[in-house]
């Protein structure tokens, strides 16, 4: 009877199939600008505006140290957001996710320094950072199932990928808007330049609101919910029948994160700070690899259609291993123009695969009543190891090994040899139905 309520015209389908595909990638667009905005900006202006120090190297320490808190947050917001997603339904839990985001947003562009209100200030950004975790944590979840459970199988590893454009969408966002600000006068560009994309991200948020709100749930979830398979404690279900499952997500995460967030937010400061790049030449080489990975996430997603998700997963995890140390060579040379190919081999070329099948992978997994909670608590645990904590870590092992790039290499060599052991637990789910 499920199967008759769920069917209707294919055009309709279709239109709606759409509909929930723009919705899942606008809205994971707007958070993920507004997230990736802070990890610039802590490299640029947190440190010397909120952890003001006498040490710059501590300055920009505590400043990826609150960049890093928040992922610690996110799997509290899986949690919490993937328990409303499995039980009440993927759409009120995203709509919730965006407005939360995007206060925290708006109002860390209203927050007075540390020359304003003292200590507060860094607690209160802090604060705000841990806000946007939470959110962060709850919205990827609900972004992959709403354009997964859309899908049909022939085409689910293209709709799975969509969602995944908001990570290099809300980089390459975020980026050109700071690139474009850095052209300011260092003065103003403190003062108040730095402060316009928090703001104005405000409307981002409403356009994204605005969007889901025309959309409806999931077929898969309704027809969960018609026939009363909704699990009454998700989180308990899931560790319960499905910890192995998480554990193994969590270490497939680890080569899809921590590279990206070396190649996209450390090198800002690596490459300018250590090798003596301008901020410009940085900015444009991490627009550029973006730009890029828009273009290749969809075609990676329709390649997995044909091929799978495993073996697109398991050949961009061996190529990144072996990058990790030919990228830092040509750092090295420093040429704006072997950084800016570097750049793009390490995220449009290297990584686009990872994070397009990503999603699709980890949704396969799981059930669906449990599915939410199954792919978001093991996605965000795997963020929290081996995700924001990376540029800190990065850093303090440049410091402790007087300079050398080769254990930063050696960590993103270690992230890879994790993810390969749990790559061979996780069954190929191409041919599954959902």
């Amino acid at each position: 009877m499920a199967q008759v309520q769920i069917a209707a015209p294919p055009e309709i389908n279709k239109k709606k199939a759409n509909r929930a595909l723009l919705a899942s990638m606008v809205g994971s667009s707007i958070e993920w600008f507004d997230f990736f905005l802070y990890g610039s900006m802590a490299a640029l202006v947190f440190n010397k505006l909120y952890f003001p120090s006498d040490d710059p190297i501590v300055g920009l320490l505590l400043a990826y140290m609150s960049f890093g808190l928040s992922f610690f947050i996110r799997p509290l917001g899986g949690i919490v957001f993937s328990h409303i997603g499995d039980k009440i339904g993927r759409k009120k839990t995203l709509m919730l996710t965006l407005m939360l985001m995007g206060g925290a947003t708006v109002l860390i562009g209203l927050l007075p320094d540390y020359n304003a209100i003292g200590i507060w200030a860094p607690i209160l950004l802090v604060f705000l950072r841990l806000c946007q975790g939470l959110g962060i944590g709850g919205e990827w979840g609900g972004s992959v199932l709403l354009a997964v459970e859309y899908s049909s199988k022939k085409n689910r590893g293209f709709f799975g990928s969509i969602p995944q454009l908001g990570v290099p969408v809300g980089m390459l966002l975020g980026t050109v808007a700071i690139s474009l600000l850095s052209n300011l006068p260092e003065e103003q560009f403190l003062s108040w330049g730095w402060r316009l994309p928090f703001i104005l991200s405000a409307v981002l948020i409403i356009v994204g609101l605005w969007i889901r709100k025309g959309i409806e749930e999931t077929p898969v979830f309704q027809e969960a919910k018609e026939s009363g398979d909704i699990a009454k404690m998700p989180l308990v279900d899931t560790f319960r029948y499905h910890w192995k499952s998480v554990f193994i997500t969590a270490g497939a995460k680890f080569v899809e994160t921590s590279p990206y967030y070396i190649f996209a937010t450390f090198v800002i400061a690596y490459a300018t700070g250590y090798l003596g790049y301008q901020t410009s030449t940085v900015l444009n080489a991490v627009a550029i690899a973006n730009l890029v990975t828009i273009f290749m996430i969809p075609l990676m997603g329709k390649l997995s259609d044909k091929v799978g998700r495993k073996p697109l997963y398991i050949g961009g995890t061996i190529a990144m291993l072996l990058f990790a140390f030919p990228y830092f060579y040509l750092l090295s040379l420093q040429s704006a123009i072997w950084l800016t190919v570097a750049t793009i081999i390490a995220i449009g070329i290297i990584w686009a695969p990872l994070e397009a099948v990503m999603g699709t992978m980890f949704s396969e997994i799981f059930s669906t009543n449990i599915r939410y909670t199954g792919i978001s608590v093991g996605n965000q645990l795997g963020a929290a190891v081996f995700g924001g904590t990376t540029p800190m870590v990065a850093l303090a092992l440049l410091n402790a090994f007087n300079d050398s790039w080769v254990p930063v290499a050696l960590y993103i060599v270690a992230a890879c040899i994790i993810s390969l052991i749990s790559l061979f637990a996780i069954r190929e789910g191409k041919n599954l139905d959902l």
